[in-house]
């Protein structure tokens, strides 16, 4: 699996506000990571509908993690970014192929993507935070 640039970018926000603790902007997460602002204010933007960042509006205002970092699962942020992908079609749905009455490869592939899933929905933001040290070197 080979996530989305908007997917990375969700994690990487979600990362850095886990780190600092503290309210930021969407302008320092940018700089920060070099990457453009549009792009990271549209992935906050859904961020926040999802619960996982409050944005608070007016002077001194910002954006800071809506939930604890262990309560947000990595899985969740992927599958809500991503939506259903899977390694090959027939894996998504029936009738694609002319080998998938028989076909072992599918059932194999289904088990990796369940091992993935399952993997990353084990895992907590608060599990891959860089220390606030690291993250401001």
């Amino acid at each position: 699996m080979r996530l989305s640039l908007q997917t990375d970018f969700a994690l990487r926000t979600l990362m850095y506000l886990g780190s600092v603790g503290e309210r930021a902007t969407i302008e320092e997460v940018a700089d920060y990571y070099h990457i453009s602002l549009d792009h990271v204010a549209k992935v906050v933007s859904q961020l926040v509908r999802l619960g996982w960042v409050r944005g608070i509006r007016g002077a001194g205002g910002g954006i800071e993690l809506g939930k604890p970092a262990v309560d947000i699962s990595v899985g969740a942020v992927v599958a809500a970014f991503e939506g259903d992908v899977h390694l090959l079609e027939c894996l998504g749905r029936d009738g694609v192929c002319i080998i998938e009455s028989f076909c072992k490869l599918k059932k194999v592939l289904a088990r990796a993507e369940d091992l993935q899933r399952d993997y990353l929905a084990g895992v907590s933001l608060q599990d891959v935070l860089p220390s606030r040290a690291k993250l401001k070197t």
